[in-house]
């Protein structure tokens, strides 16, 4: 049995072996009402459907309803465009491209593709790209794929968000074709399209810093932690804090304007020239939740350039977090 819904901008096929063989045919029946009534079902409950006229009737023990349908052929059908790129992964490697930077997508930006996550096929890698114009966030998938020429293409965020949230069983393969208007993931439990974006993704290659000289290592987890306590001080609409870099350590100072002050001193390994720069610490702490190194780098230049943060033992994924002025 496959159970399809859609919304028009993303499209989702279900498929389930049935504990007996049916009659074949097809049908539309009110999803929200057909998704009520499966979760009121005492667990592991048997479910029969018998169609008749424009009604189905759906039986489960001693419950029983009926349900009106419509024509499945007026059910809308995203085009079946062939592909021009093909390749083929693990579940689990998307879903850590996704997660890794889906955060850093724009939410109703009037800049609309931003609102949504870049997937660049180039020389057999691919790397996914968020960034909201604040900070940006790049993973790479480090095994080489075949995939035909090179690509860019944007997925929207709510196809992002709903894909990731279908990635389940991580050893398993994941069939990705990308066509010229939309993009299909196809497993055995299910079939995913979605539209794709129709704008151009900023060069984010020109984003990252160049050869920064001021080079951080620090504990990841005493990173987060510090940030996480001075942010109580920060204040509430710019979340604004000062980092003090001098040798060996890392001051992070935080007010508002009830003239509140929070700060922290965190041992790192940095020797060179002190530096002083702002940045919004929601925007650090994103970055430190997806990280799992226990060792990160913070590369810097000065007070008006962005940070590039990473996994000190050359990790697949970099992060750009431009600075405020405090």
């Amino acid at each position: 049995l496959s159970l399809t819904g859609t919304d028009l901008e993303v499209e989702l096929v279900g498929r389930v072996k049935l504990a007996s063989a049916g009659d074949s045919g097809e049908l539309t029946l009110p999803a929200r009402k057909l998704v009520d009534i499966c979760k009121s079902l005492p667990e592991g409950s048997e479910i029969s459907f018998a169609a008749e006229d424009s009604k189905v009737t759906v039986k489960s023990g001693r419950s029983r309803f009926t349900l009106s349908t419509l024509p499945a052929r007026e059910f809308p059908n995203v085009e079946d465009s062939m592909g021009t790129h093909q390749f083929t992964i693990k579940q689990g490697q998307l879903k850590r491209l996704i997660d890794r930077t889906g955060f850093a997508m724009a939410q109703q930006d009037v800049r609309y593709y931003l609102n949504g996550m870049l997937w660049e096929l180039k020389d057999k890698q691919l790397k996914v790209v968020a960034t909201d114009g604040h900070r940006l966030a790049l993973c790479t998938l480090p095994e080489k794929i075949e995939a035909g020429d090179d690509a860019q293409v944007i997925l929207p965020r709510k196809g992002v968000l709903e894909l990731a949230r279908l990635l389940l069983a991580e050893d398993e393969d994941i069939a990705i074709v990308i066509g010229s208007n939309h993009i299909r993931a196809t497993t055995e439990e299910f079939t995913f399209t979605s539209k794709l974006v129709d704008g151009k993704f900023p060069d984010y290659q020109r984003v990252l810093p160049r050869s920064p000289n001021k080079i951080v290592l620090g504990s990841r987890l005493e990173l987060r932690q510090a940030f996480t306590r001075t942010a109580i001080l920060s204040n509430e609409k710019y979340r604004g804090v000062r980092l003090k870099l001098t040798d060996n350590s890392l001051d992070i100072v935080a007010n508002n304007p009830e003239q509140e002050e929070a700060e922290e001193a965190v041992p790192v390994d940095y020797q060179g020239e002190s530096l002083e720069v702002g940045f919004n610490v929601s925007y650090l702490l994103d970055v430190l939740a997806v990280l799992s190194g226990e060792q990160i780098k913070l590369s810097l230049s000065d007070p008006n350039s962005s940070a590039l943060l990473e996994e000190s033992d050359e990790g697949d994924s970099l992060y750009v977090v431009m600075p405020m002025r405090l």
